[in-house]
């Protein structure tokens, strides 16, 4: 069963840092495109960070990075010197990029519309 599941959300304080899980059964992350979003309360789906199937190792971007961990199947998100606007829920999404950099959509979407979801996992400040 194909399934991706996030993890690591809870509540931190504004300063600290956070680790959040993108775990995948039934098919290899190393292979695939990850993204992550979030949705804060009242607000759409933003994106966040995302990794190019082609990229086998992290990216960076402000206070977040993305890394894998083939060993684990798992894609990471840290971010550190959380924010209050922080706040939301975060979703993680796998899919096949070709190396597209716009596979990803702002508003929480993948251009070719075959992507696997998690539920999420909310983080609160």
């Amino acid at each position: 069963q194909v399934q991706v599941v996030e993890s690591g959300g809870g509540l931190v304080q504004p300063g600290g840092s956070l680790r959040l899980s993108c775990a995948a059964s039934g098919f290899n992350l190393s292979y695939y495109a990850v993204g992550w979003f979030r949705q804060a309360p009242g607000k759409g789906r933003e994106g966040v960070l995302s990794i190019s199937e082609m990229n086998p190792t992290s990216s960076v971007r402000g206070r977040f990075t993305i890394s894998r961990d083939g060993s684990k199947n798992k894609v990471f998100l840290d971010i550190s010197d959380v924010e209050v606007a922080d706040t939301a829920v975060y979703y993680c999404a796998a899919g096949h990029d070709g190396g597209s950099p716009r596979y990803f959509r702002s508003g929480g979407a993948c251009d070719d519309g075959i992507c696997h979801w998690g539920q999420g996992t909310q983080v609160q400040l």
